[in-house]
């Protein structure tokens, strides 16, 4: 049997639609198999060789023989896509906000050097307390240490 001759697009199982945009069907005696349009004809070639592969197709049939995995064929899912999309614009709001932050705790330092003192102080106080307790912690458990080996 002669190979099969490819279409337009130049991929076995792609069709262009006048809108621009492109399908995959793939036919098993009457049954036709066609999952979505793509924007670009390798999207709609990839998806082509996902479905080739899942119904048992020859390697020869699909478009990409170096792909070895099923992971490697599909593209990504519009809703994973959608997902990544959201998180980015998500991680640029937040960038956006702590960029602000920063802009006004520079600001609000420049204009009331006492509060920034005052608070460097404060915690400073705390340090100190927390060293204090601490060392108070340490003596008091080496002074017991001998105790208990008793």
């Amino acid at each position: 049997m002669p190979p099969r001759r490819r279409s337009a697009s130049g991929y076995h199982g792609v069709r262009a639609w006048p809108s621009g945009r492109f399908d995959e069907e793939i036919r098993s005696g009457d049954e036709r198999i066609r999952l979505d349009t793509f924007d670009t004809t390798h999207e709609a070639a990839r998806a082509y060789d996902a479905i080739a592969w899942r119904v048992g197709r020859s390697r020869m049939t699909m478009n990409f023989h170096d792909v070895w995995t099923r992971e490697q064929l599909a593209p990504p899912s519009p809703v994973i896509m959608r997902e990544q999309k959201r998180r980015r614009r998500e991680l640029e709001q937040r960038l956006i906000i702590v960029e602000r932050d920063e802009a006004l705790r520079l600001e609000w330092a420049r204009q009331f050097p006492e509060d920034v003192a005052a608070t460097e102080a404060f915690y400073a106080q705390k340090e100190e307390e927390k060293a204090k307790k601490k060392a108070s912690r340490d003596k008091h458990r080496a002074e017991s240490a001998p105790d208990r080996q008793n």
